[in-house]
């Protein structure tokens, strides 16, 4: 029986709603969100821009951050502002969250926009805090100097102590869309602090304390090994130079077999092995895009029950943008945790696909979900890629 899962019910705190207006694809959009959510949609939909979100939530927490930051490395307001948004030039985010027991335990609400003389930065028009439907932050800005609009009160701790729950939520979500040219060469690109690109992946292992590492490394070797038979072990290292390495030992004719670094891993290796770090780690929401990338198709038939089993180990929400049909073989995904993007005149709508009759019709009649996920989101014309004269 396909299955909808509300808010954890281990307690941890969930995103359980998501509301935008005026941000990038998005002039109007409001979506409940399960504890998996599945973005699909053509190409162009708007799926990492929707994923975006919840990341600029975040950064208006990360150390270091906060709302100018935020916006600057997102280009301005005028970067991340609809195109179509006319008479309404403000850009606006809504979230809600929530565990079992409290499905509505927090509410976070900023409206923004940018000075129209001067320097020209961003400024917060709106900020909105609600704890059990009970307002505990309600801030019209626009009254206020224009300094003081510069920042959100949620990333300032002198201001934010009756609301700080939300603030450390924000700071616990994780974004993951490793890139495995910068796990084998980390030195291709200036490495960061916890880069969703994978630039300090390895050394984000080798920090880990010693116990845990061999729990979790082995823990994904067992898995590994479903994809990768001959995989015997897996574990972490440093040379040398103090440089933090993962290898492999693999069967082989020799009696010891045969090691391996990440530089000879597979992409879809050291994708699906950073994947299964990330999900042991942490229980904040994880935003995954594409996991099925460099991926057999039979494994990734297996992803969404993986990703349920492994999430439900700490309650983690996990939201994942994904164009594979392979991905929706499991027959516990719900049409009610598949949100599906369509472009349209004034921009992208998003809807659960259980507001589809013809969705449902499919699997009332014995249909695959994933048919169903095809036929609302394959190219009309792809066929007219053959007819170009190369």
């Amino acid at each position: 029986m396909p299955r909808m899962d509300h808010p954890s019910a281990s307690g941890t705190l969930q995103f359980t709603r998501l509301e935008l207006t005026n941000w990038r694809n998005f002039t109007a959009a409001s979506v409940k969100l399960a504890d998996r959510a599945f973005l699909v949609g053509p190409n162009a939909s708007g799926k990492s821009n929707l994923l975006d979100a919840f990341r600029f939530l975040r950064d208006l927490t990360a150390v270091g951050g906060g709302f100018q930051a935020a916006l600057e490395s997102r280009g301005g307001v005028s970067r991340v502002r609809s195109l179509a948004a006319r008479t309404n030039p403000s850009v606006r985010l809504a979230v809600g969250m929530g565990t079992a027991d409290k499905p509505n335990a927090w509410a976070y609400e900023i409206v923004f926009g940018q000075q129209s003389r001067g320097r020209r930065l961003p400024q917060v028009e709106t900020e909105r805090v609600f704890r059990d439907g009970v307002a505990v932050l309600d801030r019209d800005a626009q009254s206020e100097d224009q300094e003081r609009r510069t920042q959100t009160y949620l990333e300032q701790v002198n201001a934010n102590r009756e609301f700080r729950d939300v603030a450390d939520f924000f700071r616990s979500v994780r974004y993951l869309h490793i890139l495995p040219q910068l796990v084998r060469e980390p030195s291709r690109t200036v490495s960061r602090s916890d880069d969703p690109f994978g630039s300090d992946f390895l050394e984000q292992v080798a920090k880990t304390p010693e116990r845990t590492k061999k729990a979790r490394l082995k823990r994904i070797a067992d898995a590994l090994r479903v994809a990768i038979p001959q995989l015997l072990e897996l574990e972490e290292y440093r040379d040398e130079v103090g440089a933090p390495h993962l290898r492999g030992r693999y069967s082989h004719w020799r009696a010891k077999g045969v090691w391996q670094d990440e530089t000879q891993f597979s992409d879809g290796t050291l994708r699906l092995l950073g994947l299964l770090w990330v999900l042991q780690e942490g229980s904040g929401p994880l935003l995954l895009e594409e996991p099925e990338l460099s991926l057999h198709p039979e494994v990734v038939r297996h992803l969404a029950p993986l990703i349920y089993r492994m999430s439900r180990r700490n309650g983690r929400q996990v939201i994942l943008s994904t164009h594979s049909s392979d991905l929706f073989w499991d027959e516990g995904i719900s049409l009610d945790e598949i949100l599906l993007l369509t472009p349209e005149g004034e921009g992208t709508s998003v809807r659960q696909a259980s507001h589809f009759q013809d969705m449902r019709d499919v699997l009332d009649g014995g249909g695959q979900l994933a048919d169903a996920i095809l036929a609302r989101t394959r190219p009309a014309d792809a066929r007219q890629l053959l007819m170009f004269d190369w």
